[in-house]
């Protein structure tokens, strides 16, 4: 009963968090301009700031709570508390697959985006898995990381080297490079809001057997879990989940690595509850993030995945440190 009042206060919390991210920016905006927007009537200043700044909100909490989800089945089918989907590297592949569709072919529909995306992020995942699986003991999860982080960090050079000599490209792309939600659109948001409740509906469809998981393989496969399809089946989704909220809003990192972990705090491992909670925790998170990025760099604004990166480092470092049995 706990669980479900915090499950609904949290709700509430990201309502809060998005009534303010409609009102406040580079211009504050009163109720009489929320109520034209939403009646359509964008003639005025304040009226067309909130207009644009709802799909813009929208799209950070489907980001968000995508990420959040992702990064909580990353870790639980690695069994890695370093895992989420920038750090793996999955994100970075997203990326580097968008920006090669979009200069080198033309890819400008944000269903073919969106294609480029998630297939992309499925290739960084098989890469990374075999990068990470060589030598002794297998894919452990500390080569996993060192394998993500090395392929994530090949795949913003990549991304870089294609930019460098185009100069127009470079002013498109630089601000999506870092993550941002800035651009949003209904149409995007149309486009992306099924894939990503696809997406989420199948890690929260895989939560009772990754809770088994959690317990070894051996051991999960005697209480009656087929462990590989429980993991081809949460991977699909959170690679799903990752490879739609970049090509909507570009490789955003550590909402899938913070966001899990304080919902762990507070709701334990049992995978029903945790994926809920880290939904609405990054929705609130990235919200939040674009919000304070507005107000702080006004009359500009910092992108959210600088904010987020700046909350993540500091988690990162904790997390590594606090779980120091992670093998070679």
């Amino acid at each position: 009963m706990m669980r479900v009042a915090g499950l609904f206060a949290a709700a509430a919390g990201v309502l809060v968090l998005s009534a303010l991210s409609v009102a406040l920016g580079t211009r504050h905006v009163g109720l009489g301009d929320v109520v034209a927007a939403f009646n359509g009537r964008v003639d005025g200043i304040g009226a067309a700031a909130v207009a644009k700044r709802m799909p813009r909100t929208v799209l950070a909490v489907l980001v968000g709570a995508a990420l959040s989800v992702s990064g909580a089945t990353m870790q639980a089918i690695t069994r890695n508390p370093l895992a989420e989907p920038a750090i793996l590297g999955v994100s970075g592949g997203a990326g580097l697959a968008v920006v090669i569709g979009m200069t080198s072919f033309g890819l400008a529909d944000p269903s073919g985006i969106m294609l480029v995306a998630v297939l992309g992020a499925l290739a960084a995942t098989v890469f990374v898995y075999v990068v990470g699986s060589q030598g002794r003991g297998g894919a452990t999860p500390l080569k996993l990381a060192l394998a993500g982080a090395a392929c994530s960090a090949a795949f913003t050079s990549l991304v870089s080297a294609i930019l460098l000599p185009r100069i127009d490209a470079m002013i498109t792309f630089r601000f999506w490079q870092i993550g941002g939600v800035g651009g949003a659109t209904w149409d995007r948001i149309g486009v992306v809001a099924p894939f990503l409740s696809l997406g989420a509906l199948i890690c929260m469809g895989a939560a009772r057997g990754l809770n088994t998981l959690a317990l070894g393989d051996e051991l999960a496969a005697g209480l009656g879990t087929n462990v590989a399809r429980t993991r081809l089946v949460a991977g699909a989704g959170a690679v799903l989940l990752c490879g739609v909220a970049t090509s909507a809003a570009g490789p955003i990192a550590f909402v899938g690595l913070v966001v899990p972990h304080v919902c762990r705090l507070l709701t334990g491992s049992d995978h029903r509850w945790l994926l809920p909670f880290s939904a609405v925790g990054g929705a609130a998170l990235l919200v939040a993030a674009d919000v304070l990025g507005r107000i702080v760099a006004r009359p500009g604004e910092i992108e959210v995945g600088i904010i987020t990166a700046v909350i993540g480092a500091p988690v990162l470092i904790w997390v590594a440190v606090r779980h120091r049995t992670l093998q070679l």
